[in-house]
């Protein structure tokens, strides 16, 4: 499913897991990371037979952040001659596309599951919470580490983790940079759960993401998108969204096969149509 030099897809069934693959630099976020990771996600997004995804890191920490020595010459360096105007629209014009890297994991239309070990700092955070959910290690830190290096945190942290832990929560950690622990970490809402260790965790996350990928992925993604939209917008205009939905998605060959189920008290077998 593609070629990215630094994630690798694996797949067990329905269930999709991208994995950080640059174990040996601490899964240290590239800039053509964040391509590889948009690529990903859009191919994952458009294949029916997924039906959830797991983000996960290789090696001894989940991400370390971006590479700040394999980015410095971008973000500091220039073309010979080049004007300020035009050193700004090159970094916008940069930043636009690393968010759209992270973006791209937040409207996936299978729920993701981001299973954290070790350290999580800085662009780690940006790709955690645009996931639909997160689980750790009982080791996992977690730090909006731009504050200590000179930056305003830009790929999505900031716009994504105040409805997650708060706005106290939030502006503490962009503020000061500190690493949260585990614990805080489930006490504030930021994980769902903690477990004992990397291998613990990462069996927890596939056990969530097999459960999700069982039930109908019609209902399931059509969740998801009802909460995004709800999440954006007043109870009315959810409630509106919602009804036009189901009046074209509950005709769906689903939810005739989980009534028979029901009768015959079994597990539904859905197929998504």
């Amino acid at each position: 499913m593609g070629d990215y030099a630094d994630l690798r897809i694996e797949r067990d069934g329905a269930v999709a897991e991208v994995v950080l693959a640059r174990a040996a630099k601490r899964n240290a976020l590239t800039f053509d990371m964040f391509d590889q990771l948009r690529r990903a996600f859009t191919a994952l997004d458009r294949d029916p037979s997924v039906r959830a995804v797991i983000l996960r890191g290789d090696g001894p920490m989940f991400c370390a952040g971006l590479d700040l020595l394999a980015s410095a010459a971008a973000l500091m360096g220039g073309e010979e001659g080049e004007s300020p105007a035009q050193k700004s629209r090159r970094l916008y014009d940069l930043i636009k596309e690393l968010q759209a890297g992270v973006t791209a994991i937040a409207r996936c239309s299978k729920p993701v599951v981001a299973a954290v070990h070790d350290q999580c700092l800085g662009g780690g955070v940006d790709l955690i919470t645009a996931a639909d959910m997160r689980v750790c290690s009982a080791d996992a830190r977690f730090s909006v580490f731009e504050t200590r290096v000179a930056i305003v945190a830009d790929v999505g942290t900031l716009q994504r983790l105040t409805p997650v832990v708060g706005r106290g929560m939030a502006r503490e950690m962009a503020f000061t940079g500190r690493k949260i622990d585990a614990g805080r970490a489930l006490n504030c809402g930021l994980v769902n759960q903690v477990f004992d260790d990397h291998d613990a965790c990462l069996a927890g996350a596939r056990a969530l993401a097999q459960e999700i990928a069982a039930n109908s992925p019609m209902a399931v993604q059509g969740t998801k998108r009802v909460l995004d939209y709800s999440d954006e917008h007043n109870t009315d205009d959810g409630l509106e969204f919602v009804a036009q939905w189901n009046t074209a998605f509950l005709q769906s060959h689903d939810l005739a096969e989980a009534l028979q189920a029901f009768m015959e008290r079994r597990p539904g077998v859905y197929t998504g149509t």
